[in-house]
């Protein structure tokens, strides 16, 4: 299907796009890859009379390091956080989930800005935030505001963004030296969403895990931090009985929606068996 009729606006910086989106109101989209916007005009689903592209904004793009974190602009693809050597060795648990995005082609044009802002709870980069303890820059008329990518995920395609307000940066925290990490998906095929998937990032100090996170991916109306889980596993080594108890609590705050991919019993199972795999995994790369 063919969308119907819109303006479009091509500004060529973040006040210009803040100014445009603030004038247009309601009838105004920012397209960032447009991977989830375009499907939705093509369908009807959406009929924003305004597009504004942020493709032409240079302040959006790159990677860098900044005292104690990455700074990475909202509208970087998924394939410039793969080419980038800083994210492989400073932030391996970001390289391995944005490797499982999709396919490549949609890595190519895809961004982490509009992963992060469309607040599908299918998407990846919500349950890798919260486990790298992120913070997203939301610019508005008002100036710029910092959240916490813990709390900024409030349910179905609701986050803390107001409407006339714009993702312009993630801020990472570099983990600790010696940091184990995994995000284990399970997925139909190459370039399907997760059926469930699990992030963990993990420090250990001897035998004993010091510091825990866990983050779920699609078995929930959003991203879930699994506290509960965070909470039993720290202190403790990871063996078979911390670990099946971490995926128990993780499993006990699923609720996922059955579709294509399962019933929900299966799902909330597959977070189980993808949180005790993330956490095998993550312990075997720590260095504690």
């Amino acid at each position: 299907m063919i969308p119907p009729s819109f303006e479009y606006h091509a500004p060529r910086s973040i006040g210009e796009a803040v100014s445009l989106l603030t004038s247009l109101g309601g009838d105004a989209k920012l397209l960032a890859g447009g991977h989830s916007l375009l499907p939705m005009m093509k369908l009807r689903f959406a009929q924003p009379e305004h597009l504004i592209d942020l493709g032409r904004i240079p302040d959006l793009r790159g990677i860098r390091e900044e005292g104690h974190n990455v700074l990475i602009g909202a509208m970087t693809t998924e394939a410039e956080l793969l080419a980038s050597s800083l994210v492989r060795n400073k932030l391996p648990l970001l390289a391995e989930g944005a490797a499982s995005i999709a396919d490549p082609q949609v890595r190519y044009k895809g961004t982490i800005g509009g992963d992060i802002s469309h607040g599908d709870p299918g998407n990846d980069h919500p349950a890798l935030m919260i486990a790298l303890d992120a913070s997203f820059v939301l610019t508005g008329p008002k100036g710029q505001r910092t959240v916490k990518a813990d709390g900024y995920f409030l349910g179905l395609y609701s986050t803390q963004l107001a409407p006339e307000e714009i993702l312009t940066q993630i801020r990472i925290p570099l983990p600790a030296a010696g940091s184990g990490w995994s995000y284990q998906k399970l997925k139909r095929k190459t370039g399907d969403f997760a059926t469930a998937a699990t992030a963990v990032l993990l420090e250990t100090k001897g035998a004993n895990v010091a510091k825990v996170a866990i983050a779920l991916t699609n078995v929930a109306p959003t991203a879930l931090k699994a506290r509960a889980a965070e909470a039993a596993l720290t202190g403790k080594p990871i063996n078979e009985a911390s670990v099946s108890e971490a995926a128990r609590l993780a499993m006990s705050i699923c609720k996922p929606a059955a579709d294509q991919r399962g019933d929900a019993q299966y799902k909330t199972a597959m977070c189980g068996e993808m949180t005790r795999r993330a956490l095998q995994a993550a312990a075997a790369r720590a260095k504690g």
